[in-house]
Order: C-alpha cells, then sequence, then structure tokens
C-alpha cells in the first residue's frame, strides 16, 4: 500500500533529480501534490515536473535559476545532488577529482542552500533536507573524498539548524547507506556485493524508500525535527 503524505499546495526544488535517488523524492513529492522543480546539469525528464539545467558548483547558474523564481514561494529544499567518483585509495586519486567531490557534495550543497534561505526566512516557513551519506558516519576506505564530504554536510546541516529554527525554518539530513542507483552500481560488482554482505538485511535499499522519509520529513508530522541526521542503511549503520 502506498503511503500518503499532505503535501498539497507546498513547492520544492530538488537538485540532482535527473536520476536515481533525486528522482524518486521528485515523483513521490509530486504524487502527493507537490509542484516540483528539479535543478540538475542535466536535462531531468520527471512528469508533472519542471527542469532546469544548474550546475550547483557555479554560483552564476545558481542565480539565474533563483532570478527564474520571481515572487514564488519555496516551502522545500531537497539538496540531492552528489558525486562519488570511482573507489580509489586516496593517495592515487586525482586532485581534481577530489576536489569536484567535495565542489559537488558539500560546496554545492552550502551555495543552493544560502540562495534559497532568504526566501524561507522572510515567509518564516520551510523544510531543508539535506543528503550526507553512511560514508559521512562512519569513514569508508576508498571513497575518502566522499566521507569527509558527507560528513561536512552533516555538519553542516547540524549547524544550521541551530541558526534557522527561531525562523521556522527546520533543516534534516538524511544519510544513505547503499542504494541500489547508478551511481552505486558504477563502484563496481565486487564492492556491490561486499556491501550486501555487510547489510544485515542483506540488500541494498531502494530510492523511492529513501524518498519516503523525505517526504514525511516535509509534512507538519515532523515538526519538531531539526539538526537529525537520519540513516537509511538496512540497519548497516553502527551508530
Amino acid at each position: 500500500m502506498r503511503n500518503t503524505y499532505d503535501l498539497s499546495g507546498k513547492f520544492a526544488i530538488v537538485t540532482g533529480a535527473a536520476r536515481g535517488i533525486g528522482r524518486a523524492v521528485a515523483e513521490v513529492l509530486i504524487s502527493n501534490g507537490c509542484q516540483v522543480v528539479i535543478w540538475d546539469a542535466k536535462k531531468a525528464d520527471v512528469p508533472s515536473a519542471s527542469s532546469i539545467l544548474v550546475d550547483i558548483t557555479q554560483p552564476s547558474q545558481i542565480a539565474v535559476a533563483i532570478a527564474a523564481l520571481g515572487d514564488q514561494r519555496v516551502d522545500i529544499l531537497v539538496n540531492n545532488a552528489g558525486y562519488i567518483g570511482q573507489a580509489v585509495d586516496f593517495v592515487g586519486q586525482s586532485q581534481s577529482e577530489w576536489q569536484r567531490i567535495l565542489q559537488v557534495n558539500l560546496l554545492g550543497t552550502m551555495q543552493v542552500t544560502q540562495a534559497i534561505l532568504p526566501i524561507m526566512i522572510r515567509k518564516r516557513a520551510g523544510r531543508i533536507i539535506n543528503f550526507g551519506s553512511l560514508a559521512g558516519k562512519e569513514g569508508l576506505a576508498g571513497i575518502s573524498a566522499y566521507s569527509a564530504a558527507s560528513a561536512g554536510v552533516i555538519s553542516f546541516t547540524k549547524a544550521l539548524s541551530r541558526e534557522v529554527a527561531r525562523h521556522e525554518v527546520f533543516v534534516n539530513c538524511v544519510a544513505p547507506g547503499p542504494i541500489d542507483t547508478d551511481m552505486i552500481r558504477d563502484l563496481g560488482t565486487d564492492l556491490v556485493n561486499q556491501m550486501m554482505t555487510d547489510s544485515p538485511m542483506s540488500r541494498l535499499g531502494q530510492p523511492h524508500e529513501v524518498a519516503e522519509l523525505v517526504a514525511w520529513l516535509c509534512t507538519d508530522a515532523s515538526r519538531f525535527n531539526t539538526g537529525a541526521v537520519f540513516d537509511m542503511s538496512g540497519g548497516r549503520a553502527r551508530y
């Protein structure tokens, strides 16, 4: 049975929603009455959603997308855009690659949030859901830069939530473990199989399972949650 959430009349921006978890989030929000605009560096083809090409590492592109909003109220921001790269020992990872990982996952999240936050503060209402990762909590060998970026997102979430709670803007973080997306599958069969072996549920999570948690965080049922980090790891998270 499909879960339902009261998001009618809400307006959301979801980054990185051309595929994977972001696409699932957009679809669930739309199915529950939310108007969704997708910001992605690639064209997103999600029924009933608008799509704008935005590279979140480029402040000028964010500024153009903000201007296109006009006086539009923004109720929900989902900072989902992410890049993990390949699993490799840090000493062998190029500087340009680990810098890109930081730029997309951490700096991009901060840049988009800084651009949208004034809109929410003026309206004294808003939900921001940032995407970290299990890697950001535990640190995973082979993806050191991604682990560092995700840890930064988690800390940013906690700090920002304390700043803006008085404005009725609530900021939370979702930290998935391995989810069945192209980004995870691209790490290679051996690593994916090891991830499933390490999981108490012996499987990868599904994008729609993560999307359900995001949708709940956007409802009034979650009105006393801010600065929290929600695991989606199938029991794999150790703390």
